[in-house]
């Protein structure tokens, strides 16, 4: 690597953002900041219920996808706000988040990928999981969420809920 790739990288780490996380940014225009922090401000919603904040973050024709082990009630997907808030009505009835940890966040263009672990409790079994991975992959058009393709390390989630 070269002195000036080598300055440039270091200058991109500095003006990475977190939300308690590490994450570093894949290019500093403007246009990979603006999808960073938006992905960023929605994901911080949905941590902290702001589903006012969610529903601005969010386009009119949002999909949602979750992958997974399609026995669990909330894999699958949604199109749209409304079908994006039952769904996490859904999914909210069924889990509840007791840890959340990002450890990896990184953006391109309109592309953010978001790395991370998580333990909950599935209220069906109210067994816990323990620490299990995800991945995120979102998308942004004009400052507005339009892709949340969500991978998630689902057999111990599974097995958690079918008890």
């Amino acid at each position: 690597m070269d002195r000036r790739s080598a300055i440039k990288a270091a200058g991109l780490a500095t003006l990475a953002t977190t939300l308690g996380t590490k994450a570093v940014l894949a290019s500093n225009d403007d246009m990979t900041k603006a999808t960073f922090d938006t992905v960023m401000s929605f994901m911080g919603a949905m941590g902290g219920g702001d589903m006012e904040t969610m529903a601005n973050l969010m386009a009119d024709d949002m999909v949602w996808m979750n992958e997974g082990d399609p026995s669990l009630p909330w894999i699958g997907g949604a199109t749209g706000k409304e079908a994006i808030f039952e769904f996490l009505g859904v999914f909210s009835s069924n889990f509840k988040t007791t840890m959340w940890e990002n450890t990896d966040a990184f953006a391109s263009g309109d592309t953010v990928a978001v790395f991370g672990k998580m333990n909950g409790v599935t209220t069906k079994s109210e067994q816990e999981i323990g620490d299990f991975t995800f991945a995120l992959r979102a998308k942004v058009r004009d400052g507005k969420v339009v892709l949340w393709h969500w991978f998630e390390d689902s057999f111990a989630v599974s097995q958690a809920y079918h008890g």
